[in-house]
């Protein structure tokens, strides 16, 4: 069972480099990139080594925590992943210093670590887009290692679209949801955590007028934010069916978070990456896919917290916000009938 499942993560990496390249991956021009890894735990310092080579990077640096910590000056790599699943200031301090390093040295990062210390972990990482898993199953690190694959700026690499991005966003889900199942065989029955569906595709668009509007009505003046309780009594719904049904079946993470994010807006409160992850009803290194993508999307951006830099939060752009207040505006009486 174990060599089918490394077996998997190997075939994994190879269809994600496949969709990067769109080449075969053994055809990559030549191209090999490099790959630091700081981990305490011998055993994942060679799970994340084989899984590396296995899509074919070049292990470099593999190190514990303490070589980061003490500030080493040595080259980063094409790509670098930490894993810290405990974190203090000093851990803090040192991803803060990795973030901009990688950032300057144009390096992909990517970090694991666990729920209690997501948003510390969220804080420091605001400069080079890095990557965050939350307790991460191995195929979910070979996943992460293809995304790298998709985001590289190299000659064969193909720009990606927001078609793209998305159809890239539902394969690594899927392939999620078939590694987990694989871990679970053999288990006992009712073991383990249900796979998460199938992500939907979406598409956020501009306002636009529809037949019988015109030009002046879609201008027309912002509608203010709906009655953040008739939000909250939406999200209560939504949450309700899984008293009656699998919530996977359900999963919706992006509409799940823009409610939860504009209930949060209309009550002039703040949402941490954890509590925004818990929001969205699906694993939490799912719903950090999620969020950079809605980031990428101009839909979420990160807010600093004034009075701690320590700590940040997820909030609605301007343009996710007006979108959510039309919505609700045009759905009007509807709504509170709905629930």
């Amino acid at each position: 069972m174990a060599q089918f499942a490394a077996r998997t993560d190997s075939l994994i990496a190879d269809n994600l480099q496949d969709f990067a390249y769109g080449a075969p991956a053994g055809d990559a021009g030549g191209m090999c990139l490099s790959v630091s890894v700081y981990a305490d735990r011998g055993w994942l310092r060679d799970e994340i080594g084989e899984d590396a080579g296995a899509a074919g990077f070049r292990l470099g640096v593999a190190a514990g925590l303490a070589e980061l910590l003490g500030g080493a000056s040595r080259p980063l790599g094409d790509v670098v992943l930490v894993d810290c699943p405990l974190i203090d200031a000093e851990t803090m301090a040192a991803l803060a210093r990795l973030d901009v390093r990688a950032a300057h040295a144009g390096a992909e990062l990517i970090v694991s670590t666990s729920v209690d210390a997501l948003d510390d972990v969220f804080a420091c990482l605001d400069q080079s887009g890095a990557q965050i898993l939350v307790s991460p199953s191995r195929a979910e690190r070979v996943i992460a290692l293809g995304q790298v694959l998709a985001r590289v700026p190299a000659r064969r690499v193909r720009e990606l679209s927001d078609e793209d991005r998305v159809m890239l966003l539902r394969l690594t889900q899927q392939v999620s949801q078939i590694a987990e199942r694989i871990d679970r065989i053999g288990q006992p029955a009712g073991a383990g955590a249900s796979a998460a569906a199938t992500l939907p595709a979406f598409r956020f668009e501009e306002a636009k007028a529809h037949e019988g509007q015109t030009a002046e009505m879609v201008r027309a003046p912002k509608p203010a934010l709906p009655d953040p309780r008739l939000v909250r009594r939406i999200i209560r719904q939504r949450q309700m069916r899984a008293r009656f049904f699998d919530g996977d079946l359900f999963a919706d993470p992006a509409w799940d978070m823009l409610l939860d994010l504009t209930a949060a807006r209309a009550e002039h409160g703040r949402v941490s990456v954890t509590s925004l992850c818990i929001a969205s009803g699906v694993p939490p290194t799912t719903a950090l896919r999620w969020i950079g993508q809605m980031t990428e999307s101009g839909l979420l951006q990160r807010i600093e917290d004034e009075t701690d830099r320590r700590r940040a939060f997820i909030t609605l752009t301007d343009k996710a916000s007006d979108a959510m207040a039309r919505y609700f505006a045009e759905m009007g009486a509807l709504a509170n009938r709905l629930v």
